[in-house]
């Protein structure tokens, strides 16, 4: 008979902390805060819920384009025509007329920069199935699934307020870090501070990302403001090895944004540090083996567990093992066994697959008739009823 064990261990003392560092306070209405390198969420505030985004989801349409150039559909230099439509948009645009011919490298650097409403839409009508920005719209929506955002549905390119266009900030989250992973190529225009295009509008040639000049080690990506999402930033830091990125909504001004922007990088990279718990190929735990021609097998990792932790803490972090047992032979060295969870106390858990430190092959004759004789024995011990 299979029985579900759950091994704890109690000590897995690694000079690591385990108690939770001070949660951060944020004013705003949705948040989300992850470091990149292990995945650890450090913030959540309400951040699957689907809210106006505002200029953040031209984030979208940038990733949408980035996948247009790699695989050859747009090029860098490709002049692209300016309709009637896309000149119409107001609010922060890169002041396009329908004389214009923008290069697609002008076009980006113009969405990343200077927020350009009507560059966005030159972009989608460029690259929409039915070439306008609705049917870009659609498709936008459509990738975004694909990408796992769920909580996203878009309207248009450019965050331009409708009711229906909306992301959560896990969401946007997810779309950072894609960005920055897939397309390492274009995203140093995320760090670019200004943007004077053909000498027009001198008004509008800084880009918004408050971080940028502190020397914190920021380096995007997107602001974004309406009246109904309010003031809004995805941005990024990396110092060291470690990258967060961080998304931010609902906030009432600029310079409130700047500073709840400015506190979660702060917080992020002093109150918690990167730590190795567990080497890979060294024994987690060891697991009963039913009819093998050894009694236990090792479990392993495949890699490094490694985690972000609270900086303050005692040094021991509670964890435990979690299979179905005893496991069957034959093994092979390398099958997924079980399972570790850790949970660190105030943080998300954290599994790790276990598998087999070395092969078991299936006992012979005499493992098996000793096997076999133990539950007979066991059985007569207990009596009909069950009792001794």
């Amino acid at each position: 008979m299979l029985t579900f064990f759950r091994n704890a261990l109690t000590a897995l003392a690694l000079g690591c902390a385990a108690l939770p560092a001070a949660a951060f306070d944020t004013a705003a209405k949705a948040a989300y805060v992850v470091d990149l390198g292990t995945g650890t969420v450090l913030l959540n505030k309400n951040a699957d819920q689907p809210l106006p985004p505002a200029s953040m989801s031209k984030l979208m349409t940038l990733y949408v384009a980035f996948e247009a150039i790699r695989d050859g559909r747009l090029s860098m230099e490709e002049k692209l025509p300016v309709s009637q439509h896309a000149m119409s948009y107001g609010g922060s645009t890169m002041f396009l007329d329908t004389t214009d011919r923008v290069k697609v490298v002008d076009l980006l650097r113009g969405i990343i920069v200077l927020s350009g409403n009507d560059a966005c839409a030159v972009i989608a009508e460029a690259l929409s199935p039915d070439g306008t920005e609705a049917g870009f719209a659609r498709f936008m929506t459509q990738r975004a699934q694909q990408l796992g955002m769920t909580n996203s549905t878009f309207a248009n390119s450019n965050g331009w307020p409708a009711p229906s266009h909306k992301m959560s900030m896990r969401d946007l989250a997810l779309l950072a870090r894609l960005i920055i992973t897939d397309f390492p190529d274009f995203y140093p225009m995320f760090a670019e501070t200004e943007f004077a295009f053909d000498g027009r509008a001198p008004q509008n040639t800084q880009n918004r990302n408050p971080l940028l000049n502190l020397g914190i080690g920021a380096d995007g990506l997107k602001t974004g403001h309406t009246q109904a999402a309010g003031y809004g930033l995805v941005g990024s830091a990396k110092q060291g090895e470690r990258r967060i990125v961080f998304v931010l909504s609902g906030l009432e001004t600029p310079q409130v944004r700047a500073e709840e922007a400015e506190a979660i990088v702060n917080w992020g990279f002093r109150q918690f540090s990167e730590n190795t718990l567990i080497k890979a190929g060294a024994d987690v735990a060891r697991a009963d083996v039913w009819m093998g021609d050894v009694p236990k097998v090792g479990l392993v990792t495949a890699e490094d567990v490694t985690m972000l932790l609270p900086v303050l803490g005692d040094d021991k972090i509670a964890a435990e093992v979690i299979y179905t047992g005893p496991l069957q032979a034959p093994i092979a060295q390398g099958d997924r066994m079980a399972e570790l969870v850790i949970t660190p106390e105030g943080m998300p858990e954290t599994r790790v697959p276990l598998l087999a430190a070395n092969d078991v092959p299936r006992g012979g004759f005499a493992v098996r008739l000793k096997t076999v004789s133990g539950i007979l024995l066991n059985r007569l011990r207990q009596g009909p009823e069950g009792a001794l």
